[in-house]
């Protein structure tokens, strides 16, 4: 269901070093001239949700929304994370994805 590339999890790996590790969601994100786009947050396990653990990092996503885009990849670029699905969501303006950096910030 969620997919992680080994560069996104090193960098999560690196943003958590000196942090509590957190739950991250994939979420449909309002995406400008791009469109809606699947994004992360860190967030809390909510009712309805699907759970996924890779490695210490455990990935939530709405049932509803994991319907919708079938698999999901998470891959590193140097501009941020990147989220793919099986099915995509959203439109392809002027890009996609959330990037978080080991220097302490994420956001989308």
């Amino acid at each position: 269901m969620i997919n992680v590339t080994e560069a996104a999890r090193q960098e999560l790996t690196n943003y958590f070093a000196d942090k509590d590790v957190q739950p991250i969601r994939v979420h449909l994100a309002d995406g400008g001239c791009s469109g809606p786009r699947l994004s992360l947050a860190l967030d809390e396990l909510r009712e309805g949700d699907k759970s996924v653990e890779h490695d210490k990092f455990t990935f939530l996503i709405n049932e509803e929304l994991a319907a919708l885009t079938g698999n999901v990849s998470i891959d590193m670029t140097p501009y941020g994370f990147t989220l793919d699905s099986e099915n995509p969501v959203g439109g392809g303006g002027c890009g996609s994805g959330c990037s978080c950096s080991s220097s302490g910030s994420c956001g989308c």
